[in-house]
Parts: C-alpha cells; sequence; structure tokens
C-alpha cells in the first residue's frame, strides 16, 4: 500500500507542478500588463481557471447537444442502483452467443491476398494468439473506463482508481487462463505486454513525461503485490471479509484511512461480491472463448426500461 501512494502522490505531484507552472507564467504576463494590481494568490487563480474550465465544458456540451438536451436528459428514465442486491444471480458463463455483434471473427482471405498474408506469418499460431489477446484487453478496458462502473461503486475516476480497476481485471483474466496450463500463461503474456503500453499512455496522460521508467517500476510493483492480495483473498483457506479489506484498501482508501468508512461500506461489498461472480463466471467461460476475447464482463446497470408507447386520443 505505501509504494502505491508513494508512487500516486509522485504522478499527482508531477502533473501539479506542470500546472502550477503554466499558470505562474500566465500569472507573470498578467502583472507585466497591469503592475499596479496585486497578483491573486496561486490558489485562487487555480480554481479561478478550473471554474472557467468547467463552465466552459459545460457551455460546450449543451451547445453541442442543442436546447432540448436538459429536457430530454431528465425526462428519460434511470436505472435504478441497489447496491445490496446486485450480483447475488447464480453464475454463468461469460461467453458471448454466436449471432452476438460483438463476437470478434480472425478475418478470412481467399486466393492470392491469403497465399501472401500465409506467406507474412498472419495466420500463425503466434498472431492468432496476439489478435485474440488484443481482443481480450478491449475487453477489459471497456469495462474498467466505462462511467457505469463508477457510478455503481461510487468511485471518483482519478487516476488511482482506474488504474487500480485495471489491476483487479488483469487479474480475473489471468488468474482465468492459468487455468489452461502453460498455453494460458504464455496468452496471457500477451495480454500483459499490451496492459504495460497502455498503462505507459496512461500514465503520459497523467502529466509524468520525465523519469517515466522510475513510475512504470513502481507501478509494476504495484501490480503483482495487488495479484498476490486478490489471490489470497480469494483462495479456500482466506476468511469471508479477506476481498472485501483487500478491495478496501487498494481501490477505496485514501492515505491515512485504514478503517473502512462506514458509508463506503456498501459499495465495497458490492465490488467483492462482483469480483468473486466475476471470477466464477470466468472460471464456466470456454477456452474458446478466452482465447478469442469473445466474452463480455457483467453488465453492471439494468438496461434502461424504454417509454411505453402514448396510446393515440380518441
Amino acid at each position: 500500500m505505501s509504494r502505491w501512494r508513494a508512487a500516486a502522490f509522485r504522478i499527482s505531484a508531477a502533473a501539479a507542478s506542470r500546472n502550477a507552472a503554466a499558470e505562474s507564467r500566465v500569472l507573470s504576463r498578467a502583472c507585466a500588463k497591469a503592475p499596479t494590481v496585486p497578483p491573486p494568490p496561486l490558489q485562487t487563480l487555480s480554481r479561478t481557471f478550473s471554474k472557467s474550465a468547467a463552465a466552459a465544458a459545460a457551455t460546450s456540451t449543451a451547445t453541442s447537444r442543442g436546447p432540448g438536451a436538459a429536457a430530454s436528459a431528465s425526462a428519460g428514465p434511470r436505472a435504478e442502483v441497489r447496491l445490496n442486491s446486485m450480483f447475488l444471480s447464480k453464475p454463468c458463463s461469460l461467453a458471448l452467443p454466436p449471432d452476438s455483434p460483438l463476437r470478434a471473427a480472425d478475418p478470412q482471405y481467399e486466393g492470392i491476398k491469403r497465399f501472401m498474408l500465409t506467406l507474412l506469418l498472419f495466420y500463425s499460431k503466434q498472431s492468432k494468439a496476439i489478435r485474440g489477446a488484443n481482443v481480450v484487453y478491449d475487453r477489459i478496458t471497456s469495462q474498467v473506463d466505462a462511467p457505469a462502473i463508477y457510478d455503481v461503486f461510487q468511485l471518483e475516476k482519478t487516476f488511482k482508481t482506474t488504474f487500480s480497476l485495471l489491476v483487479l481485471h488483469m487479474w480475473l483474466v489471468l488468474r482465468r487462463l492459468k487455468e489452461e496450463g502453460k498455453d494460458g500463461v504464455k496468452f496471457g503474456q500477451y495480454i500483459y505486454e499490451m496492459y504495460n503500453h497502455d498503462v505507459e499512455l496512461r500514465v503520459s496522460k497523467a502529466g509524468v513525461n520525465l523519469l517515466l521508467t522510475k513510475w512504470m517500476k513502481e507501478l509494476e510493483k504495484i501490480f503483482y503485490g495487488n495479484i498476490v492480495k486478490y489471490d489470497a483473498a480469494i483462495s479456500p483457506e482466506a476468511r469471508q471479509d479477506d476481498l472485501v479489506n483487500v478491495i478496501w484498501r487498494n481501490i477505496y482508501a485514501e492515505e491515512g484511512s485504514e478503517a473502512m468508512d462506514a458509508t463506503a461500506a456498501p459499495a465495497v461489498q458490492a465490488l467483492a461480491r462482483y469480483t468473486r461472480r466475476e471470477a466464477t463466471c470466468l472460471s464456466l467461460t470456454d477456452k474458446d472463448a478466452m482465447f478469442s476475447g469473445n466474452f463480455k464482463f457483467t453488465s453492471l446497470l439494468p438496461p434502461t426500461p424504454s417509454p411505453s408507447p402514448k396510446k393515440p386520443a380518441r
């Protein structure tokens, strides 16, 4: 936990340092134009910039959606979230049905094109495995980056929470692949390489462009540390609340808050139930679906009910 806090603090500090430098340059230009007016404090200036950016984003969104957007948003039905009754259903396979539009299929070519691609090893076992790993990792990021996972589990979308959820879902997939022996471990390595590249891009977007290798090593230690903790928390010897405590520490807890917050307890327990259920569901998912990426994590929000058609007036 201390490694994660140190890395997260340094990443946030680097981003804050970059923003502070930009604000200082703006402040210097403002002071040069009007030397008689005392410059505002940097914190006040930061809040002003934040409010202006938020207002501009809101205006842009409203403009792009049109004048009827607010009315339609308020009028449209919204799915109700009941944490205490979620993820209690019987686990089932996560494999996509054969007619699902979400299925990924390997491209099939004929004639000279297939011959050339065969020479280029496009249809080799390794190439097929890499393409399948790419689809699997897309399934992971689709679940982690979806707004629903933050709404349901009451999480603020920050670098820490996104990274923690990414590690959690990577662990779920890698744990399932281990059940397939050496082939699963080798396939999982392809997924891990894609994960590393993606995390590097996410760290850069968070504002860290210097000493990137150092931060990646810190995040790698956190990744393996969390994997060990999740394995121990879901083992047959573990207590029932071990997974809840691990999820609280890895995803929810802030600096200096070791005891679980009572207000966050329902969300933490729901995420623990979701994790246990997904682990079982993935174990029920067949090998072909896992290696091709033709599976989908459980939907977190129930489908939004469509408004009933109005009866014509007589």
